[in-house]
């Protein structure tokens, strides 16, 4: 029995701005609902509080989903100093609060030298990770606190944009599963006074550094007036997720054993890592890597 599709069979990759107050699972699913897609994945969730970059995926870009949500990412967040929340950001209670001294640009940028490099984190309460099957943040609201393990992180960058008396805006480059929330408090705590992050903004997520982003706003327009056209020409190719990759095209042979999973040969290939493959009609395959023999083995075809 063939499965009937229950929506368009649309595919490419929307870099949303994703709006306040709005979880990611629900901008998703807006954003399915207004291109009438079958099918559709975001690439790593950003808190309610949180606006910017959420790159979506509709039909078979969802096979890319994981890169992206593997990849580094980049924030600009606002840091409030003095006072220390339940959720380490401005949606929680007011648990603590210090005075705010002595908090010089100098001071802060000589402190954040601390926390750039491969560092341990801690994943908060208020968190999606899971323990013994349970999401961190319903325990949380139990009034429950149990023992995580650290992870490890790695903090490319922390750029001081700006220093106020009781505020910090910092611009951050950092690896995937980086908590900024974590990040802020324990700058707080470093300083002697605590904080909280007031307001954050992704910028930058894998090869997308925020050009192009689409709001909401912009998308049900081109909806109510049935212009899916225009939606469609919004979206990205699947292969841009992975821009950042070295490209290998193969010959008419080699791209028929590929798609039956077997590592091919080709010329120009790269030492090692990730690329992207391509056919000799530049049609794009799917994603592989080059291995141990020096040859492209196939590691997630994305044939639309």
């Amino acid at each position: 029995m063939v499965r009937r599709r229950k929506g368009r069979n649309v595919s490419g990759i929307l870099l949303l701005d994703k709006p306040l107050n709005l979880t990611s699972n629900a901008a998703l699913q807006h954003v399915k609902r207004l291109y009438g897609a079958d099918k559709a994945g975001h690439t790593g969730s950003l808190d309610p509080l949180a606006t910017g970059l959420l790159p979506i995926c509709l039909g078979a870009a969802t096979k890319a989903s994981a890169f992206l949500l593997d990849a580094d990412k980049r924030y600009l967040t606002s840091v409030k100093l003095g006072v220390k929340t339940s959720t380490a950001d401005a949606e929680g209670e007011v648990i603590e609060t210090r005075p705010v001294e002595g908090v010089t640009a100098q001071r802060v940028e000589e402190l954040l030298q601390r926390f750039i490099g491969e560092i341990e984190q801690l994943p908060p309460m208020y968190s999606a990770v899971k323990h013994r099957g349970e999401r961190l943040y319903k325990l949380a609201r139990e009034g429950l606190e149990v023992e995580r393990k650290p992870r490890l992180i790695t903090i490319y960058s922390i750029d001081l944009v700006t220093c106020g008396d009781d505020l910090l805006e910092l611009d951050i480059h950092c690896s995937k599963g980086t908590y900024v929330r974590t990040l802020a408090e324990d700058i707080g705590e470093a300083l002697g006074c605590g904080g909280h992050v007031a307001a954050l903004r992704r910028t930058a997520v894998g090869p997308y550094d925020g050009t192009g982003m689409v709001t909401m706003e912009q998308l049900e327009n081109l909806a109510r007036d049935g212009d899916l056209q225009a939606l469609d020409a919004l979206l990205l190719p699947i292969d841009s997720g992975m821009a950042h990759w070295p490209a290998v095209t193969l010959g008419a042979d080699a791209s028929h054993y590929l798609k039956q999973g077997q590592a091919v040969t080709a010329s120009a290939l790269p030492a090692s890592g990730w690329v992207r493959i391509y056919d000799n009609h530049n049609n794009f395959l799917g994603a592989g890597v080059i291995d141990d023999n020096g040859m492209v083995a196939p590691r997630r075809l994305m044939l639309a």
